[in-house]
């Protein structure tokens, strides 16, 4: 206690003292004003004209891409040429920069200076002289040549050209004012497939012109075992594989990618494209990818797609095209206000992806069942299995699923120790949870008269043919879903998208006439997934993942598993004095008994005892009355 002012005087001279000190000894600099190079973007032509891009295509050993670009200028002075950073579908800033190399400037044969703007490392700014017509860009991209270095995107049998990784394009415009002509030389004998169109002579194909935010939304998979499948109302499924025999789809498979179109076209109304290409590799050689496009998608899957097709393995690769094809309508088409942005390298804002890619995920299994692409209790089985992994993810306590729309950004992807806890992009299937519900309850309100499926026409099937851009923000979404059923669905929203929550949402389940239940047998998608993945899923229960040689893939915190000290990456070596495998490891567990756990971390050993008398849990849906409800309902098909 400070008994007098003169000994509060006292102590504070004395508490001070000390920093004045300090600050006597050290340099304090003023900062500089920040001089951004690049100017923003204006909603105005280009004045230049029409810009011509050359790429070199053909090395298939060291899968260089080797570009020439001609950029019409019509001034002189400093002028910012940029590598696209912020990627639509990515909902981060994902250009590869590094792998532009061997940049150089020249105007009439003259080679000019250029320097990296510091604020934007992709951007380039060079002098123009006074009377230069055009500016010719030589570089190289240099695309992964393993794994390790991104994802591969040439091999000895195809490619998959991303405008945006062989392009560069002037600063200060809307990249939808910004004229371009592509021209790809290929390997000889590869057919190529883009939503572009152009006139092939010899191996070299000249697109049409066309403005570069279209042409970045128009990649290319190229190959040598190609082959393209009509699938009615201008679209086109463009096969590439590994194998001459991987093309060979059954009439009957073919007939379920067809109704897709057919279903997806039901539902919405109408298309928003004049034509679209499905590009479509079957390999386990270029890397994986699942890519919306307004008039394309890229995609890939495992060999066996249609060789296998009865197998678990190629069943969980039939989900990704009815959810990149839905992408037209819901992210392409009609796109979160703060996500679009008028070129490349303004930073995008991802708050409503529960919308863009949750929507859709929603769609994706409802057409995919409505197709025939998953049989009815297939898609029961992959909501079940869905829901069930959302109830493991622990940091719903104090991370809101809005905040996971910020994932892509924050983590960009990369592996994380504890995703139970940490949580990761759960906008994507809490999203697809969340209007499950929101579909039941529609139904309920309207008494089965009206579904998601009005919401879909009303919001998504305006302007027939129009493959622009329509934005929207939350108010809109609200707006839409109280003309088809008035309900609180600002509060309905604030529940599960703004707010910290226990469990997932299962309203689509209890109202639709399901129930989650658990039992000692796994689903059709979760035993898919433990055969693909080769490991033992027991994250709904004693709470980790373990593969098949024992090494642990994840620890559900919080659960038995987590208590004990289990951590990802450490090696079960054996449980109850036998040498693990899968299925001792689910003996054990069903025995009820505690797990007496031999574990290799590092280089480590250690025992533990596990204590956990739960049994195997796996996740199916029980019906719970009599006829059909209404997630039954939702699934039938409409053509």
């Amino acid at each position: 206690m400070i008994r007098s002012l003169a000994a509060a005087l006292i102590l504070s001279t004395a508490m001070t003292g000390p920093l004045v000190a300090q600050d006597a000894i050290r340099s304090r600099p003023t900062a500089l004003p920040v001089d951004n190079a690049a100017p923003m973007p204006k909603d105005i032509p280009y004045p230049g004209g029409t810009i011509r891009l050359e790429v070199d295509a053909t090395d298939t050993v060291q899968r260089i891409f080797r570009v020439k670009e001609t950029i019409p200028v019509t001034g002189s002075g400093p002028m910012t040429l940029l590598m696209p950073q912020w990627l639509p579908g990515n909902h981060a800033p994902r250009g590869q920069i590094e792998k532009l190399n061997g940049l150089t400037f020249t105007a009439d044969g003259k080679p000019l200076a250029w320097k990296r703007d510091p604020l934007n490392v992709y951007g380039f700014v060079i002098d123009v002289p006074q009377g230069t017509k055009q500016v010719v860009a030589s570089f190289q991209f240099l695309s992964a040549t393993q794994p390790n270095q991104g994802r591969v995107v040439v091999t000895p049998k195809m490619l998959n050209i991303q405008w945006e990784s062989v392009s560069l394009y002037p600063a200060g415009y809307y990249t939808r004012q910004i004229p371009i002509q592509a021209t790809v030389t290929y390997p000889d004998g590869w057919q190529a497939a883009t939503a572009l169109r152009g006139k092939k002579t010899g191996s070299t194909v000249a697109y049409e012109a066309i403005d570069y935010e279209a042409l970045q939304d128009s990649p290319v998979f190229a190959g040598l075992y190609f082959k393209p499948v009509d699938l009615g109302h201008n679209v086109t499924l463009n096969i590439v594989a590994d194998d001459a025999d991987e093309l060979d789809a059954k009439p009957d498979q073919i007939a379920k990618h067809k109704k897709l179109v057919d279903e997806a076209g039901a539902l919405f109304g109408t298309y928003h494209f004049n034509h679209y290409d499905f590009l479509f590799a079957i390999t386990d050689e270029m890397g994986g990818i699942g890519l919306e496009h307004h008039r394309s998608s890229e995609n890939q899957v495992e060999p066996g797609y249609f060789k296998k097709w009865g197998d678990g393995d190629a069943l969980l690769d039939r989900n990704l095209l009815p959810h990149e094809f839905t992408h037209s309508w819901d992210g392409k088409f009609r796109r979160p206000d703060l996500l679009w942005t008028p070129d490349f390298n303004v930073p995008m804002q991802d708050n409503l992806l529960w919308v863009y890619e949750g929507q859709t995920q929603f769609w994706g299994y409802v057409l995919g069942a409505r197709s025939g692409l998953f049989t009815k209790q297939e898609t029961l089985d992959a909501y079940a299995h869905i829901a069930a992994k959302l109830d493991t993810t622990r940091g719903r306590e104090w991370r809101a699923m809005e905040d996971t729309t910020h994932d892509p950004i924050i983590s960009a992807r990369r592996p994380k120790g504890w995703t139970s806890w940490q949580r990761s992009e759960d906008y994507y299937n809490e999203g697809l949870m969340i209007w499950l519900e929101a579909d039941a309850i529609i139904r309920q309100q309207t008494k089965g008269a009206k579904g998601l499926d009005d919401f879909a026409q009303a919001f998504f099937g305006i302007n027939p043919g129009d493959w622009g851009q329509v934005v929207y923000n939350r108010g809109d979404v609200i707006k839409t879903l109280n003309a088809v059923a008035p309900y609180d669905w600002a509060g309905f929203f604030q529940k599960y998208v703004d707010s910290t929550t226990r469990e997932t949402p299962k309203g689509g389940f209890t109202l639709g006439g399901y129930k989650l239940v658990y039992g000692d047998t796994p689903g059709a998608i979760t035993k898919a997934a433990e055969g693909a993945n080769k490991f033992t899923d027991q994250s709904f229960g004693i709470g980790m993942v373990v593969k098949n040689d024992g090494e642990i893939a994840n620890v559900v915190w919080d659960s038995p598993a987590f208590k004990a000290g289990l951590a990802i990456g450490s090696k079960i070596v054996a449980i109850n004095g036998d040498e693990y495998s899968g299925e001792v490891f689910k003996a054990a567990i069903k025995s009820g008994k505690p797990l007496q756990i031999i574990l290799k971390q590092d280089k480590y050993y250690r025992t533990l005892t596990l204590a956990y008398s739960g049994g195997l849990r796996y996740p199916r849906l029980e019906k719970t009355g009599e006829g059909e409800g209404s997630l039954d309902r939702l699934l039938k098909p409409k053509t």
